[in-house]
């Protein structure tokens, strides 16, 4: 089946406010293919899941694709070879992506460095200093253009000369915060900016938890710098070990009750510092291709 056709098939179920968009994919991929899920139904239904007649949504859907790509940003879906192979290894994949920027195969080695919104000067500085050794040494730095920490992670592998990827929690016709504007238009024009709601996606409190899930998966592990038991950076810690992704925990966290409950789980590592994670991570991670299953 063409390209276009099946990925606007995947919109088109996507847009059915009948089904969960964990179902669409389970059906997708279970099938191969979204047009034969659409036409057909799921497998091991009588094909009344999804709408019956799709002509129209179909025809809309291929115009959605056309309007994006005019805007620079360009679709991919889990049928797709150039999803992210890493992405397919956790239960929050999602269904599709849209990104500004360009996807690389090596980012399935790439770091995570997240924390508050709300950082110390301590833990900007610490964020920053992670994220440019390990850009220096050739490793992608992923993060969520949020304020605090992931900004600090950013800008320090953009310092470093080195590859920094943003998975943000709106669409990615927003900008949030607004004042990382100009760092995400940046991003995306020679790095990534990846999203995997519509573009138009608002800020909302569902849609930055879901970021993280997959910002956890996207990532082969993730470092945690400072966060509050009320934390995204704390709830990906969770999730990423979860997914199997060893997670860094700085010794300055162990303050925290969450910290030193999860500092005994296995697959985490407490550092004292930025050379510690940098020393240990050079241990943890595994060559590009054996943490990708496609």
């Amino acid at each position: 089946m063409e390209r276009m056709t099946e990925q606007a098939a995947l919109l088109t179920l996507l847009r059915d406010r009948r089904s969960g968009w964990g179902a669409v994919a389970d059906a997708v991929e279970a099938c191969g293919s979204a047009y034969e899920v659409l036409v057909k139904g799921a497998p091991g239904t009588q094909g009344d899941l999804f709408q019956a007649d799709h002509a129209e949504s179909l025809e809309a859907a291929r115009d959605e694709i056309l309007e994006w790509e005019a805007q620079g940003i360009h679709l991919v879906t889990l049928l797709d070879d150039e999803y992210p192979g890493q992405l397919l290894t956790i239960h929050q994949r999602p269904p599709f992506l849209l990104y500004r920027g360009s996807l690389q195969v090596g980012d399935a080695r790439g770091v995570a460095v997240v924390g508050t919104r709300q950082p110390s000067e301590e833990g900007v500085r610490s964020a920053g200093e992670i994220a440019t050794g390990l850009a220096r040494r050739d490793v992608p730095i992923i993060s969520g253009l949020a304020a605090g920490i992931d900004t600090a992670a950013h800008k320090g592998a953009l310092g470093a000369g080195g590859r920094t990827v943003a998975v943000i929690g709106t669409g990615l016709n927003h900008a949030y915060p607004p004042e990382n504007a100009s760092l995400q238009a940046k991003l995306s024009e020679s790095h990534l900016v990846v999203s995997q709601f519509w573009p138009s996606a608002s800020p909302s409190k569902t849609g930055f938890p879901m970021r993280n899930a997959v910002m956890s998966g996207y990532a082969a592990a993730t470092v945690v710098v400072e966060a509050a038991w009320r934390s995204g950076a704390r709830m990906q810690a969770r999730l990423a070990l979860q997914h199997g992704r060893p997670v860094f925990l700085l010794k300055s966290l162990l303050q925290h009750d969450w910290a030193r409950e999860y500092a005994e789980k296995p697959g985490t590592y407490v550092v004292a510092g930025p050379e510690d994670v940098l020393d240990q991570l050079s241990e943890v991670l595994a060559p590009a291709q054996e943490l990708i299953w496609k």
